[in-house]
């Protein structure tokens, strides 16, 4: 990390520090992908005061999850009994399961408002009690195997999900080195065309494509998929892939861009990951 951004990053820790409860006990702030992750052993207390935290973010303008410090997480299994003691039966949770690398229980219910509960009493009261932070869903109607197994490999690897949020959020912090603010957009697909979205968005701190999809209706490469050998394209100086949405116009040769050596995030809503990740099976399972 730069030194100007090390130094930033104390300045906002020692901010934190001061104007949150010292019974919350934070033990460290981290940046963790295009968040400020605060972490502490009763993270419960945090949570309670969100107005609190909105008027620290509105002066670091940085985004803010409270974490619990992993020192203080219960075991998994016997979190996951006490959270279903918490939680009303009429609830109906059918899955939980954790995510280390963000301090979660991910509690799946039909009935997520009961989970949740009158002015979020229920959550707090899995926060004081399991120090996990729930992330309640909706159950699904049908069950995925797929999803199952993507959380399987990300509890698994949730050290390694650890190290890349850190990685990606010095980078996303890091101090500017330029003022000026021009942009230079080239596009590598999907003009006057149906079919391989791409555009190369750059300026001189950094470069992203927006999109990296192919055209399923053609088979030759120049019209099957964007143009990546564009004098302007450098995969080692890519920051970031932002994917509009799951339609493999826009996101089919995603998948590629790792196969080659990208290393840096993908950035999507939470429908789009799911999605987009069936359709690039089925996409290779076809091609």
């Amino acid at each position: 990390m730069a030194p100007n951004s090390e130094r930033e990053k104390i300045e906002i820790s020692q901010y934190i520090l001061e104007h949150v409860p010292k019974e919350a006990e934070v033990t460290r702030v981290e940046y963790e992908g295009p968040m400020l992750a605060v972490y502490a052993k009763k993270p419960e207390i945090l949570v309670e005061q969100s107005s609190l935290i909105a008027d620290i973010v509105s002066v670091i303008r940085k985004r803010i999850v409270i974490r619990s410090d992993p020192s203080v997480r219960l075991p998994e299994k016997e979190a996951e009994r006490i959270a279903r003691e918490i939680i009303p039966p009429e609830a109906e949770v059918t899955d939980i399961n954790f995510d280390p690398s963000l301090g979660e229980i991910i509690i799946e219910a039909k009935k997520p408002g009961m989970v949740i509960g009158k002015n979020g009493a229920v959550l707090q009261e899995v926060i004081k009690r399991t120090k996990w932070r729930p992330h309640v869903l909706r159950s699904p109607p049908l069950r995925s195997k797929i999803i199952a197994h993507m959380r399987h490999y990300l509890h698994a690897e949730s050290k390694e999900r650890e190290r890349i949020l850190r990685t990606f959020g010095e980078r996303i912090f890091r101090p500017k080195t330029f003022e000026v603010g021009d942009v230079r957009i080239t596009p590598l697909g999907g003009v006057q065309e149906v079919g391989r979205s791409a555009f190369l968005v750059q300026t001189r701190e950094s470069s992203i494509l927006l999109d990296c999809g192919i055209n399923p209706g053609s088979s030759k490469p120049f019209e099957a998929f964007p143009r990546l050998d564009h004098p302007a394209f450098e995969l080692d100086s890519l920051d970031a892939v932002v994917v509009s949405h799951a339609h493999l116009d826009h996101c089919g040769l995603v998948p590629f861009l790792f196969k080659y050596g990208y290393d840096g995030p993908v950035y999507c809503s939470a429908p789009t990951s799911s999605l987009m990740t069936l359709l690039q099976l089925d996409y290779l399972d076809v091609a």
